[in-house]
């Protein structure tokens, strides 16, 4: 199976002025094949955060390695970095981080603006992926006039927008009730069962009992790495890269 991200051997250490330095994550390894769906957990400061942001490119490690569809993320440049970003990663936070004067439509396509996407080909492309979340009825509402679970799936129609190969999730049914929340965590497993590969960060063990693997961290550490096998049912693909 083909793998579409690795870290290898990954430590992120946090050092102010004459302050003892801050271990957030200790020589990490993990691969992750393309399509499985995979939970993060771990207690507060057990390096949960920076293991996405990593992940995400957001952050860089102080040593070791991720290549990021074969491609050594440590040794790219600010610009290269925000490009692959912007190609190969989908973000949603718990917090849905909507423009409130943009439309649903506009706001899905703020990724492709930055990678300079025809106008047409961007509204077409937040059509479809409006459609896929069950929102193609929403196009010129603005944030304000959806309900909380309706803003999460603009979020993660505008995750979608790129065709990334790794969507993150940060805790993202935090802000929703429970019928809210199973609604959207439905919408991920969906989602897997079209291929797509799925990060997502929780502290809740019914969350993770969902994914195929469940990653624990604890101290900066991998402490437990579980899969279980769960069978994706056949589905149609989605565009991935």
């Amino acid at each position: 199976m083909e793998n579409v991200a690795v870290i290898k051997d990954v430590a992120k250490v946090y050092q102010k002025g004459s302050a003892p330095a801050v271990y957030a994550l200790r020589k990490v390894s993990l691969t992750i094949p393309r399509g499985q769906y995979i939970a993060i957990m771990g207690p507060s400061g057990s390096g949960k955060s920076t293991l996405m942001n990593i992940l995400g490119c957001l952050d860089r490690p102080t040593s070791g390695s991720y290549f990021l569809a074969g491609r050594d993320v440590a040794q790219m440049n600010d610009t290269d970095l925000s490009k692959a970003r912007g190609e190969h990663i989908g973000f949603v936070f718990q917090a849905f981080n909507l423009i409130p004067e943009l439309t649903v439509e506009e706001n899905v396509q703020v990724p492709l603006f930055y990678q300079s996407v025809p106008k047409l080909e961007s509204r077409q492309r937040a059509h479809e992926v409006l459609n896929l979340v069950g929102l193609g009825d929403r196009l010129g509402h603005r944030p304000s006039e959806l309900s909380g679970g309706q803003q999460q799936r603009v979020a993660i129609a505008r995750a979608l927008i790129t065709n990334p190969s790794i969507l993150l999730a940060d805790e993202p049914t935090g802000n929703l009730d429970s019928v809210t929340g199973e609604a959207i965590l439905s919408l991920f497993d969906n989602l897997h069962r079209k291929g797509l590969t799925i990060i997502m960060v929780t502290h809740d063990d019914s969350v993770a009992d969902r994914c195929q693997r469940v990653v624990r961290l604890k101290d900066g550490n991998i402490d437990r790495d579980e899969s279980v096998d769960r069978l994706r049912p056949a589905a149609d693909a989605l565009p991935l890269h």
